[in-house]
């Protein structure tokens, strides 16, 4: 679904790209050619934001036309055909880049989110994003995370209370920080404490918190912090995780898993846009 956020990012990006117009297109390409083009993969992965792909033709000129030939979600190798589109060569041209990048990278979040998700199959464990995300372009992130098979940690700053070390560090313990958050919860927004040793988890969970947070522990140290907590609160594991251990993290029996390599660092899936001659 487009929302009027997701409208706003592709309006930003456009304006952009394009400032006062696209001179190169606009001096070469006549304004009454229709042109065709295809759009293929380059690459094996998992295709995400097809419809953001649409929406950026359609910003340009509600008269393009695309005819998908997979959907999102779906996994692609390459040469695989993902489109046809048509119409205004303008409109095609000086889209293009806009909506190739926004594409290409929801894709890669989305095919390395698959990735994750296929390590720990089997398991328990779901796979959550985090708030490592590009300025401005969060929504399409976390999109392309659930598109990928994974699930949304918190939106934002203010959909979720997440007390982590700093917070503890100035309140003076964990305790008087839930403490503090209880009072001005008004809204019963759940409530997660980040802990790093045994001793923080037992406070944890003698405070009753909707899910705690296992900061870079061990195998051995999360293996405990299951066997102690008993499935009275869901635990998150956090810090470090990578394609390498991110099994093993699962098979602790943690419910959760986050990690910023979802969409910190994400390599754009190689998609291509190709003019019909």
């Amino acid at each position: 679904m487009i929302t009027k956020n997701i409208r706003k990012i592709i309006q930003n990006a456009l304006f952009e790209d394009l400032g006062s117009g696209d001179v190169t297109t606009n001096w070469i390409i006549p304004k009454d050619l229709q042109l065709k083009g295809t759009l293929l993969a380059k690459a094996n992965g998992i295709i995400a934001g097809l419809e953001v792909f649409v929406s950026v033709f359609k910003f340009i000129d509600e008269k393009v036309e695309i005819d998908f030939q997979i959907n999102d979600g779906e996994k692609v190798e390459k040469g695989t055909m993902i489109a046809n589109v048509s119409g205004s060569g303008r409109a095609l041209l000086s889209g293009e880049r806009v909506a190739l990048n926004l594409l290409q990278r929801m894709s890669g979040i989305a095919t390395q989110t698959n990735l994750f998700v296929s390590v720990v199959k089997g398991t328990k464990t779901k796979i959550l994003d985090t708030r490592k995300t590009v300025p401005g372009l969060r929504v399409l992130d976390k999109m392309a995370v659930q598109i990928g098979g994974g699930l949304n940690h918190r939106f934002g700053l203010f959909d979720m209370v997440l007390i982590k070390d700093n917070h503890i560090s100035a309140a003076g313990s964990i305790t008087k920080a839930v403490e503090r958050v209880r009072v001005k919860n008004k809204n019963k927004l759940k409530i997660e404490v980040e802990v790093k040793n045994q001793s923080e988890l037992n406070e944890a969970i003698g405070l009753n918190v909707d899910r705690i947070l296992l900061d870079n522990m061990t195998i051995e140290e999360m293996c405990e912090a299951v066997k102690i907590t008993d499935g009275r609160i869901p635990l998150e594991a956090s810090g470090n995780i990578t394609l390498e251990n991110v099994r093993a993290i699962a098979e602790t029996g943690v419910d959760f898993i986050s990690s910023g390599m979802l969409t910190h660092s994400v390599k754009a899936l190689d998609i291509s846009f190709l003019i019909e001659d």
